[in-house]
């Protein structure tokens, strides 16, 4: 029978750190695969920087990533889910709040390819992700979908689809990001806000690759007002 004891004895291991074009929090789709063509690579750190452990990862297109919620090192027994407002207290076992007993954080990104990077050896190139820049990692499983996909789940107090707004970018600063415009449009329009904003006036920033995004939003609508 294993005790308190036990358990505090118990420790993780960091196998790697994701490098994404997310520097901060704020912005970070709510849930993998929100946007799906957001990239990034999972470095490893020795020994498992070697492709020995990545042997058959390619036979998959989804993996399961476990990786750890940098946040304030407090539990509780109940929060207030975004989805719900802000204000309505739900258990913490019926959410994916970051303010757990453990801070493990769980997503499904989509494989692309294992790519050799001088000086790190392999990474894991992924897509879909849902976490900042050097967020470190404890494991990476395949998704299998006999298993890891249930036709009947349904989504509790949860919506079943991602909120969505629309983006008003009257001077075309989007187009900064180049190719990547398109994600940084589909980021916005997942309305970045904390849920319990409804300030037209307010401004607010967010920052992705090297450039940092002012908006604000009235009513169901985003607008962009500086890219710098």
């Amino acid at each position: 029978m294993r005790t308190e004891k036990d358990n505090s004895e118990d420790t993780l291991k960091i196998i790697g750190y994701i490098r994404t074009d997310f520097p901060e929090k704020f912005g970070i789709p709510r849930q993998a695969g929100l946007v799906k063509d957001i990239e990034g690579y999972i470095e490893l750190l020795p020994p498992y920087n070697d492709m020995k452990a990545l042997e058959g990862i390619e036979d998959y297109n989804y993996l399961w990533i476990l990786w750890k919620f940098e946040v304030d090192k407090r539990e509780e027994l109940r929060v207030r889910p975004p989805v719900l407002g802000g204000n309505t207290y739900k258990g913490v076992f019926a959410t994916r709040s970051p303010f757990r007993p453990n801070h493990i954080a769980m997503s499904s990104v989509k494989f692309k390819e294992v790519k050799e990077i001088p000086g790190k050896g392999p990474v894991i190139v992924v897509t879909g992700i849902d976490m900042r820049d050097n967020t470190p990692v404890y494991d990476i499983k395949p998704y299998l979908k006999y298993a890891d996909s249930h036709e009947d789940a349904n989504n509790g107090f949860s919506p079943g689809t991602a909120k969505r707004i629309k983006v008003e970018d009257e001077k075309g600063l989007l187009e900064t990001f180049g190719e990547s415009g398109s994600n940084v449009r589909e980021i916005l329009s997942l309305d970045p806000r904390p849920a319990f904003h409804n300030d037209p006036d307010r401004l607010y920033g967010l920052t992705y690759k090297d450039k940092n995004i002012t908006f604000s939003v009235s009513l169901d609508t985003l607008f962009v007002h500086s890219v710098e």
